[in-house]
């Protein structure tokens, strides 16, 4: 309990010296067209996600070190990319060098072939950026990750219920989290994650997913047995960024350009719901498939079904909002 005080005492002391910082040096998010926001705001509130990570690296004798070095890589351009827009090729490339490190601290290059490491580097970078892109109105970053590693605390918990937990990088971010929230669940927030924040944290949980997804080493090598349905935990923001990039691309758009085309942005911006209900409604539906899904309830195949279900109520539901949308324009 001390420890958890302590921490949490920490993590509010960093991020209002930040606070600071960012007022003195104008590190503000100005509204434009992609924003659902209309007032100034700080932004890259979210640094406190890869110092809470570094934390606990200090503190677990320097486990995942490369990993924890392509997020350091990852949060200084980002920040960079806060304080300056920075050209894609920078970002990629940033991105790429950060996976790579993560790659090999996994030991995923002794487990899978090329054409297997190209396919996973794309779909990591492709994650990131999403998760990145979803970061759009108050209180869902925060949400949404808090349900992931919450979700995953209470997996481990019921496993090994012998772990000191004290130890586990989840309760370092979900006390940052918790943090971040007191500024951010707000009509009016505080400040903003920031790409700093969003990049740091999608990295994080993409970390912690292929740490759990990977398959079991033994002593007869690896097994074959893989436990994809650790992806299941990124079913919202996966349905609606994979979809709304199909969109996108089927009306010829330039899928890099700003945009206000996820279903999360027609509830918040032209039917004007408010922003933590919003991040409420996608948090609440992505725990209860953490639930279904780690408690065994859904397993095997019905997890491709549970797919195809929220995948077809995501077709519907956006096609509905979209055509009441053009009605009211």
């Amino acid at each position: 309990m001390t420890m958890l005080l302590f921490l949490t005492v920490l993590f509010f002391v960093l991020e209002i010296f930040y606070f600071r910082l960012a007022d003195r040096f104008n590190i503000i998010d100005k509204p434009n067209q992609r924003s659902s926001h209309t007032e100034i705001t700080l932004r890259g509130g979210g640094i406190i996600f890869p110092l809470a990570w570094l934390s606990w690296f200090l503190l677990s004798e320097f486990q995942w070190p490369f990993a924890t070095l392509g997020l350091l890589l990852l949060a200084v351009v980002s920040f960079w990319d806060d304080l300056k827009s920075l050209n894609a090729g920078i970002r990629f490339g940033s991105q790429f060098i950060a996976f790579t490190l993560l790659f090999y601290d996994l030991h995923i290059f002794e487990m899978i072939p090329w054409y297997g490491l190209l396919a996973l580097y794309i779909v990591c970078v492709a994650t990131l950026n999403a998760i990145n892109f979803m970061d759009g109105i108050n209180g869902i970053t925060g949400m949404y990750a808090l349900v992931f590693l919450t979700s995953m605390l209470w997996y481990d918990y019921l496993h090994y219920p012998a772990a000191d937990f004290m130890k586990s990088p989840l309760v370092f971010l979900i006390l940052a989290l918790v943090v971040f929230g007191f500024f951010n669940f707000r009509k009016k927030a505080k400040c903003f994650a920031g790409d700093v924040g969003s990049v740091s944290i999608g990295y994080i949980l993409i970390l912690l997913t292929l740490h759990k997804l990977l398959p079991d080493m033994a002593k007869g090598g690896i097994e074959t047995n893989w436990h994809f349905e650790w992806i299941l935990l990124l079913t919202v923001y996966g349905i609606d960024s994979m979809f709304t990039i199909f969109q996108r691309l089927w009306n010829k758009e330039n899928i890099l350009q700003p945009h206000r085309k996820h279903l999360y942005q027609y509830l918040a911006n032209e039917l004007k719901w408010p922003h933590l209900m919003v991040a409420g409604i996608y948090a609440g539906i992505q725990m209860i498939i953490n639930y279904l899904v780690l408690s065994d309830k859904v397993k095997g195949y019905g997890c491709i079904v549970l797919l195809l279900l929220c995948g077809g109520i995501y077709i519907v539901l956006k096609r509905k909002l979209h055509l009441k949308i053009a009605q009211l324009a």
